[in-house]
C-alpha cells in the first residue's frame, strides 16, 4: 500500500513538472493549428468573425497563378540553399576537426550568425547588396542590381540564407564527426587508405545520421522561409513576385489583405508539403543512413 502511494506521488510530481510544457504546447501550438484548420474552411469578416464557406478557399488557392508561383519560388529556394549549404557545412566540419591553430575561435566565428537576430543579418546583407553604394558592387566594380533584378533576387536571398545557417549545421556535423572512434582511422591508415578514402569510407557513413538530421532541419527551414525575404525585399519591389514564398504569401493574405481564411489554406498546404517532403526523407534514409556503430 505504501509503495502504491509512493508511486502515485511520483506520478503526481512528474505530471506537475511537465504541466507547463504541455500547457504551452496546447496553447501555443495545438490550439492555433486547430484554429487554422477551421479558418481555412471559412471566410473572415471585418470584426474578426468568420463563416463556413466549405472548400472555396482551396478552390481559389489552386486556381491562383500567384499561389503556384509561390510554390515554385519555395521549391527553387530549397534547391538553391539545401544542397550547397549542407555540403559547405560538411566540408567546414571536416576542416574544423583537423589540427589547426585557433580552432575554438573558428568554431565561435562560424556559429556567430545563428545568435544574431535574423532581421539584423538581413539588413546588413541588404546594405552590402545595395546597387548604388553596396560594398559588394564597390569592391568588385560591379553594376548588379542584386535585390531588384527579378532574375537574380532569389539567388541573392539564397546566399544570405546559406551564410546564416552553414555555421550552425557545421557545428552539428562536427559533433557527429568527433563521436567517431579514432580506431577506425588508425586501422584504415595501417591498411594504406588515403585521407580521401577515409572520408568516403569512414567519416561519411558514420556521420550520416547527423547529416540526415541536418538535412531535415535545413529543408524544413527553407520551406518555411519568410523573415529573410520580408527583410531583404521591399513590398514595392517589382522583383517580389519572383521570390515570394508560401509563408510570405500566407503573411500577406492573412495580415495585410485581411483574408485569414485564404491565408490559413496556404498555411495548411505548406504544412502538408513539409510533411510529404519529411516522409520522403524518412523513407529514403534507409538506403544511405548508417546507424551501425
Amino acid at each position: 500500500m505504501k509503495k502504491s502511494r509512493h508511486i502515485s506521488q511520483d506520478n503526481f510530481w512528474g505530471y506537475l513538472m511537465i504541466a507547463p510544457t504541455v500547457i504551452g504546447l496546447i496553447v501555443l501550438n495545438v490550439y492555433p493549428f486547430i484554429q487554422t484548420i477551421i479558418l481555412s474552411f471559412s471566410s473572415t469578416k471585418v470584426f474578426g468573425g468568420f463563416e463556413f464557406n466549405g472548400i472555396d478557399n482551396f478552390k481559389d488557392m489552386f486556381a491562383s497563378a500567384e499561389f503556384w508561383r509561390a510554390n515554385w519560388n519555395t521549391v527553387y529556394f530549397c534547391i538553391l540553399t539545401v544542397p550547397i549549404g549542407v555540403l559547405l557545412a560538411l566540408v567546414l566540419a571536416v576542416f574544423l576537426n583537423t589540427k589547426i591553430k585557433g580552432k575554438v575561435a573558428f568554431r565561435a566565428i562560424y556559429f556567430l550568425p545563428m545568435v544574431v537576430a535574423p532581421a539584423a543579418v538581413a539588413m546588413v546583407w541588404k546594405w552590402m547588396f545595395n546597387a548604388e553604394y553596396g560594398i559588394i558592387n564597390s569592391l568588385f566594380h560591379l553594376d548588379v542590381k542584386w535585390v531588384t533584378n527579378s532574375d537574380i533576387v532569389i539567388v541573392t536571398c539564397a546566399i544570405v540564407a546559406i551564410w546564416s545557417a552553414v555555421g550552425y549545421d557545421a557545428v552539428l556535423l562536427l559533433a557527429g564527426i568527433q563521436n567517431i572512434s579514432q580506431s577506425y582511422y588508425e586501422a584504415a591508415s595501417l591498411d594504406g587508405a588515403t585521407k580521401v578514402q577515409q572520408f568516403f569510407k569512414i567519416t561519411l557513413p558514420m556521420v550520416s545520421p547527423t547529416l540526415f538530421v541536418v538535412l531535415i532541419m535545413r529543408l524544413m527551414g527553407s520551406l518555411k522561409v519568410y523573415d529573410l525575404i520580408y527583410m531583404m525585399v521591399d513590398v514595392n519591389n517589382p522583383a517580389l513576385t519572383k521570390v515570394q514564398s508560401l509563408m510570405y504569401l500566407f503573411y500577406r493574405e492573412s495580415f495585410i489583405a485581411g483574408n485569414k481564411g485564404y491565408g490559413s489554406a496556404v498555411a495548411l498546404w505548406t504544412v502538408l508539403l513539409i510533411g510529404v517532403v519529411t516522409a520522403i526523407q524518412f523513407i529514403g534514409q534507409k538506403k544511405w543512413v548508417n546507424y551501425e556503430v
